[in-house]
């Protein structure tokens, strides 16, 4: 038995889609999706639809795409209510999400706890000279601006930040519950650390990236593997002796199709030796 994750398959353009169907099966193995399956819920729904048959087991975190509310003619839900509604339809096809039990990997080394979070981001990943309230006019000086300040809407929180707050004291409680004789794995779409956000051509996107708050949870929570995407900069890192890895996928310029998305599936566990 193995874990794997994949995260920012953005099913929305087409190479993705045929890409993620042709993925060979997995059978008896774990997968995580960490995070912009797509950018609508029905495209949520048609990677479950395609992967649900070739793994043992699921497991889905929100990325910023999935909590999209796109300008349509028709009324749609936001905020909480649409991260809720990606839940129900998680559940449909028993696939792990945060708002779930942790689960306990066996098979692959020691038992595992697999702690799925959404935690957003509250404009903390900013240089010391940077006010919380000139973050955003910071990263326009470069013009850089994140689409989630017109589409990712907090409702009913006044702010993206008070809904990160709030999420990240929810997951603090319980992954202070795991019992210390597990092992743990962290997976959130956005990275737990400000020095593993690398941007070379958008350095100031770093604002919409994480929080400080998860700067040290690697540590506290004791995890062995801390799981996240969002970057679209596939890499490997070790921070106190802990693994980090970005699984991104990413838009079609961003990998080869002739590889196939079976080459970019990142085993997590038993991991590298």
């Amino acid at each position: 038995m193995k874990l794997y994750a994949i995260s920012d398959l953005h099913l929305g353009y087409e190479i993705n889609r045929q890409g993620l169907a042709e993925l060979p099966a997995h059978p008896g193995d774990w997968l995580i999706l960490a995070g912009d399956v797509g950018d609508t819920p029905p495209q949520l729904e048609w990677a479950l639809e395609a992967l649900v048959p070739k793994f043992e087991r699921l497991i889905w975190v929100p990325g910023n795409h999935e909590l999209w509310t796109l300008p349509l003619k028709l009324p749609q839900p936001r905020g909480v209510e649409l991260y809720e509604s990606l839940v129900a339809i998680c559940r449909r096809y028993d696939v792990l999400t945060p708002e779930d039990p942790f689960a306990v990997l066996k098979g692959a080394g020691p038992e595992c706890v697999i702690a799925p979070l959404f935690l957003l981001y509250d404009y903390t990943f900013r240089p010391p000279h940077v006010s919380a309230e000139r973050a955003v006019d910071w990263a326009l000086e470069t013009d850089v601006l994140c689409a989630d300040e017109s589409y990712l809407l907090p409702d009913p929180y006044p702010t993206r930040q008070a809904w990160c707050h709030a999420r990240c004291d929810e997951a603090e409680r319980r992954l202070a519950e795991i019992p210390p004789h597990y092992a743990v794995v962290l997976v959130n779409h956005f990275p737990l650390r400000y020095d593993l956000v690398w941007l070379p051509r958008v350095p100031r996107f770093s604002i919409w990236c994480g929080t400080r708050r998860t700067e040290a949870w690697h540590r506290k929570y004791r995890a062995t593997v801390v799981v996240s995407g969002h970057l679209h900069i596939r890499s490997t890192q070790y921070r106190d002796g802990v693994r980090f890895e970005e699984v991104s996928l990413g838009y079609p310029h961003q990998w080869r199709p002739k590889r196939g998305v079976e080459s970019y599936l990142r085993e997590i566990l038993p991991g590298p030796e």
